[in-house]
C-alpha cells in the first residue's frame, strides 16, 4: 500500500494548542446580520486576512464547510485550512484561519504529490498508489508519530475524490524537502506521495492547530471535481457561479434568486 505515512504509529497525547503565527484584529463589531449576509461578511474578512489568496477559492471553501455542516456531516469547527493547488509550489498556498476569532494563523508552503506534477499540480487522484494529491473537503482526526514524524490523520469527505485518504495513508506531516529556499533554486518544492507536507519548522504547530475535527479544503480548477463534489450548491449556486461571483467582488455565497 502506497502512502505518506508509516505503519504502526504511536498515539500521542494532545499537547497544548500552539500560539497564533499571525493575527489581524476582526472588524469593528456591528449588529448581527441575517445568515446569508453573515456568510458574505466572513468572506470579506478572510479576503482581508489573506489578500494573496484567491477570493473565489475562499468562497468555495466556505460553501463546502457550510454545506457539510448543514448536512450534519461535520461539527462547527472553528478552524479552516485552505490549500490552492492552482498556485505554484514555490509560493505559499496554504492558509489556516481561526473563524471564531477572525484571525489568520498560518500562511505556508505545502507540497503536492509527485504524481500530480512538477511546480504546478495538474493531475489529481483518489487512487491508492497514484502518488497524486486529492481534492476536496477533509475532516482532521488524531495525531501520531510515524515514519515522517509527528503526523495528522485526515478523513476525506468527498466521495470519489478523496474518501480513500485513510486507505492511502494521506496525512499532514513535516518534510525536509519542503524548503522554500531550495525550491527557488530548483524551480519547485520537493514532492510527497500525495500528502500535504509542510516545512518541519512549522509542521508540529500547524498540526496541533488543525487536529481533532477541524476542516481542510484542497482546491484546484478540476472540472470533474467542481461539478461532482457533494459540497457545492446547497446555497443555490454551483461551484463555477460561486467562484465567478466572489472574484467579481460579490459575496459568492448568497442564495441565488429563483
Amino acid at each position: 500500500m502506497a502512502g505518506c505515512a508509516a505503519p504502526e504509529p504511536r498515539p500521542q497525547p494532545a499537547p497544548a494548542a500552539a500560539p497564533a503565527a499571525a493575527a489581524i484584529a476582526p472588524p469593528t463589531a456591528t449588529p448581527v446580520p441575517p445568515a446569508a449576509d453573515r456568510k458574505a461578511v466572513v468572506l470579506e474578512q478572510l479576503s482581508r486576512l489573506a489578500p494573496d489568496a484567491d477570493r473565489g477559492v475562499l468562497a468555495l471553501a466556505l460553501e463546502a464547510r457550510s454545506c457539510a455542516m448543514a448536512a450534519g456531516d461535520v461539527a462547527d469547527g472553528s478552524r479552516l485550512a485552505v490549500i490552492d493547488y492552482t498556485r505554484p509550489s514555490t509560493q505559499p498556498r496554504l492558509w489556516v484561519f481561526d473563524l471564531e476569532r477572525g484571525r489568520l494563523l498560518y500562511d505556508e508552503h505545502v507540497a503536492h504529490g509527485s504524481g500530480s506534477g512538477e511546480n504546478f499540480a495538474t493531475a489529481f487522484s483518489n487512487r491508492d498508489g497514484s502518488h497524486q494529491t486529492s481534492l476536496g473537503l477533509f475532516a482532521t482526526a488524531d495525531t501520531y508519530v510515524g515514519g515522517n514524524g509527528y503526523s495528522l490523520r485526515m478523513d476525506g469527505l468527498d466521495p470519489g475524490f478523496n474518501d480513500n485518504a485513510r486507505q492511502r495513508l494521506i496525512v499532514m506531516h513535516g518534510a525536509s524537502y519542503v524548503d522554500p529556499v531550495q525550491a527557488r533554486r530548483q524551480g519547485r518544492l520537493g514532492r510527497s506521495w500525495g500528502c500535504p507536507a509542510l516545512r518541519p519548522q512549522v509542521a508540529h504547530a500547524v498540526i496541533d492547530t488543525l487536529k481533532g475535527g477541524q476542516l481542510l479544503f484542497a482546491y484546484a480548477d478540476e472540472a470533474d471535481w467542481l461539478s461532482g463534489s457533494r459540497w457545492f450548491g446547497c446555497s443555490g449556486r454551483n461551484a463555477r457561479e460561486i467562484l465567478a461571483s466572489a472574484r467579481r467582488g460579490g459575496g459568492g455565497l448568497q442564495v441565488a434568486a429563483r
